[in-house]
């Protein structure tokens, strides 16, 4: 039967079968039940871990600052590219954030959160700008700026660190605060994502990001300005870094040199779990936040089921390899259905 004779009864029907196969098929569906799964072991095991007020609320706030700087860096690998240094980024805000409440008393929240935010797109541009116009590899970049930042905080810092007794009440009351039983910055995370969500996919600046990725010795013959979108993700996922320290500072209190190490590489991580193709060109920044927060949640409940430290990050690091051989077993076998196409074509 074509097309022409369904009625819009049946096409409807078919339409919405066929998006209810997509959304089943999708890497992001997939995660979310992994996650429902591993909750409903770990609240079996510990009625606690959901069923309790501390629960529910260490449930949503735990990942949402994984959740930030994940989302950064996958805009920065959908353009084919990677970020090292945001852990290093994060931890200069953050330090930075406790610094001006002890420098400057009675500073405006609103300005230490903007000063962040400004300072970790500035380090993101200095990355941007090196992988663009010195057409260096951002690996080694990022790899140098990485323990360049670090350096920077381990000097401005040193053996000193911020504690909550430095800050402002208000400050760290943001870190605990609730709207309708949801804490602020899991709030603040989800509007990040359904921003960058909508910015990747329903903008021309966003889908070209994706362009970019895929090729882009074709996107610039194409005209696309990659210059410019490379060095634009680098500065998004310095920005983001930027307010995941803020939000660092307010949500633990005590921040020292060593605030963010290797968040870099679960960042990374989450985002390649969540479907983002390490070789740039698709997924999502939805996918990049369901990894960080099954990372976080897998961090949370192995503890609870006897699971040694160890093999707590083996499993992580098993996720992230089998998420890489997925993505290029799917590649592999799109290249081969689209092959065997233009053969009958």
């Amino acid at each position: 039967m074509s097309a022409e004779t369904l009625t819009p009864v049946a096409r409807r029907q078919g339409a919405t079968m066929r998006a209810a196969r997509s959304l089943f098929a999708s890497r992001e569906t997939a995660i979310v039940l992994v996650i429902l799964v591993i909750i409903a072991v770990a609240t079996t095991m510990n009625q606690s871990f959901l069923f309790s007020a501390q629960g529910w609320r260490d449930l949503l706030l735990t990942p949402s600052i994984l959740m930030v700087v994940a989302i950064g860096s996958a805009v920065v690998i959908i353009t084919r590219n990677v970020d090292l240094s945001v852990g290093s980024t994060l931890a200069i805000t953050a330090y930075m954030s406790g610094r001006l409440f002890i420098d400057l008393p009675g500073i405006p929240i609103f300005v230490v959160v903007l000063l962040g935010i400004l300072v970790g797109a500035g380090l993101g541009l200095i990355n941007g700008a090196l992988v663009a116009f010195g057409k260096v590899p951002a690996l080694v970049v990022t790899l140098g700026t990485m323990y360049i930042y670090r350096g920077a905080v381990l000097t401005w810092a040193g053996s000193d660190r911020i504690n909550a007794s430095d800050m402002p009440r208000e400050f760290l009351g943001l870190g605990t605060m609730q709207i309708a039983s949801i804490p602020l910055l899991t709030i603040v995370a989800v509007m990040v994502l359904i921003i960058a969500g909508y910015w990747l996919s329903s903008t021309r600046s966003g889908r070209e990001m994706y362009a970019i990725g895929s090729d882009p010795e074709a996107a610039k013959l194409y005209g696309l300005p990659t210059t410019k979108r490379v060095i634009f993700a680098f500065i998004l996922g310095g920005a983001l870094a930027g307010l995941a320290g803020v939000m660092y500072a307010a949500r633990y209190g005590t921040v020292s040199a060593s605030a963010g190490l290797g968040w870099e590489f679960q960042a990374i991580g989450a985002a390649v779990i969540g479907g983002v193709a390490i070789f740039g060109g698709s997924g999502s920044v939805w996918g990049a936040a369901f990894g960080a927060i099954l990372l976080m949640t897998i961090n949370r409940v192995l503890p609870i089921v006897g699971i040694p430290d160890f093999w707590q990050r083996a499993v992580v690091g098993a996720l992230i390899i089998g998420a890489i051989v997925l993505d290029r077993y799917l590649s592999v076998r799109r290249h081969r259905k689209l092959q065997e196409a233009r053969d009958k074509a």
